[in-house]
């Protein structure tokens, strides 16, 4: 009797544990999701993997090679998507998914090429950090770099 209580214990566990798991293809889902969102326009779904109050950052050097870091939101992202003109296509192409996950915390870097209305625009990475929350893995971060320098065109 000992012994089928123990199995079951471990039996019970492992499933718990199973489903507790979080794998780079759940990561890459969570990414796809809101780029997803972003070249359909569709805010609900770009929300839908973003926590509320999203930091979001840009690093760029100006032309003159002073280097930035803007701050902004989410909220800002999400406005300037639902406000697009409907002429305006904007497409990233994502070149690779680099993901990294230790228990709640994952971190997906994804180097892009920005497209407007079918002609390059810039490139650079993406750094989206995302977390396990009580509403299921979010991103809680994303900071981005661009330039037009150095890029190669695909």
């Amino acid at each position: 009797m000992k012994t089928l209580f123990y199995i079951t214990i471990f039996i019970i566990s492992f499933q718990i544990s199973a489903q507790d798991s979080f794998t780079v293809a759940d990561a890459r889902r969570v990414i796809d999701i809101f780029f997803e969102g972003f070249h359909e326009g569709d805010t609900i779904k770009m929300k839908s993997v973003m926590v509320e109050n999203l930091p979001t950052q840009t690093v760029f050097a100006t032309k003159e090679g002073k280097n930035i870091v803007r701050d902004s939101s989410g909220d800002d992202f999400i406005k300037a998507i639902g406000n697009r003109p409907p002429d305006q296509k904007w497409e990233e192409k994502l070149l690779d998914y680099k993901i990294q996950i230790d228990g709640n915390l994952a971190h997906v870097w994804t180097p892009y090429e920005f497209w407007f209305n079918g002609e390059f625009r810039h490139c650079g990475a993406n750094a989206f950090t995302l977390a396990k929350t009580d509403n299921g893995w979010k991103i809680v971060h994303l900071i981005d770099s661009r330039r037009v320098s150095s890029c190669e065109e695909e």
